[in-house]
Order: C-alpha cells, then structure tokens, then sequence
C-alpha cells in the first residue's frame, strides 16, 4: 500500500480541538483516532466547517439514514474508495443496509433493489459520472424524494465524491 502524502497528525499538528475530537469519534467507533480526522484535521480552521457541513448531511439530514447510507456507499464503490467503504459498510449496517446489500453495491439490477434503490443508485451513478443528472433519471429520483430531500441528495453526492477524491489524492490508509 502506498505511503500516504500527509500523514496522520497528533496533538501538536491537530490542537487541542481537533485532537479531542478525534480520540472522541474513535471511542465512538470502538478504535483508534479515524485517519480521515487526523489527516483533514491538520487545517485545523477549514477541518471544523467541513465537520459541520458534513454532519448537516449526514447524520443529520433530512434524507432516512438508511437512503444517505446506501447512496455514500454506492458512491465509496464506484469511486474504488476503500477507505469511504469501510466506515460506511459499518454505519450502514446499523441503519439497516444488509449484507446482502452491501454484497450487490456494484450491481444496481440486482433483484434485491427496491424502485426507490435504484432510483437513488442510477442518479448517484450519474452524478458522480458526469457531473449532471439527466432528465429521465431526475423524473424518477423526484418520484421518491421531495424538493428538499432532492437538494440533499445532490449536496451528499457532492460531498461524498469530493470526499472520495481528497482521500484517495491524499493515500489516506485505513485504520487496522
């Protein structure tokens, strides 16, 4: 495995904020430190607004945890991001994503997809793709999302694909 290119931080590169809330999050997934904090936690200004924004998307959204799940992990696979795979694999799994589910993330006909799946899976795939939703899939999202939980998805693809692209660029390693 490739060394990464900004290596995790400790107290002295995070602060004291960053630090802190890193061990937190890390005793929270039963751990050490998550690599994504150490490593972005080093711009220990922008680290803050980015947690804030993420975390208006996801846990906090508006969408239903299972749905923001499905669409980052659906996301984590087609963008080959191992690091965004793992975290999310056990997230998703407390919300209800099943293993089977997480199985066929790289198969939006299999069977076991629901219209609303797939739905959520042929826009993401878009989004991340092209950069643009066509007309016939945006139909087909609107059919299942309202207007406000429309502007969420798009913000959460948004985010998870830059997310995806910041820690590949950076080798961001999993945890052990």
């Amino acid at each position: 495995m490739e060394q990464p290119r900004i290596p995790p931080g400790g107290l002295k590169e995070l602060g004291l904020l960053n630090y802190g809330f890193s061990t937190l999050a890390g005793r929270v997934i039963g751990g050490q430190r998550p690599n994504v904090f150490t490593t972005l936690g080093r711009n220990r200004r922008l680290f803050r607004g980015w947690l804030y924004y993420s975390g208006r998307l996801m846990p906090g959204g508006r969408l239903p945890r299972r749905d923001s799940e499905l669409v980052i992990l659906r996301i984590a696979t087609i963008r080959e991001c191992e690091y965004e795979r793992r975290h999310h694999v056990r997230i998703g799994r407390k919300v209800g994503v099943t293993p089977a589910q997480i199985d066929h993330l790289a198969d939006e006909s299999w069977s076991g997809w629901s219209v609303r799946d797939q739905a959520l899976f042929a826009a993401a795939d878009q989004f991340v793709d092209d950069k643009f939703i066509d007309d016939a899939t945006w139909s087909a999202l609107s059919a299942q999302l309202s207007e406000p939980e429309l502007i969420e998805f798009l913000l959460l693809c948004g985010q998870y694909d830059s997310l995806a692209t910041v820690l590949l660029t950076l080798r961001v390693q999993p945890e052990a």
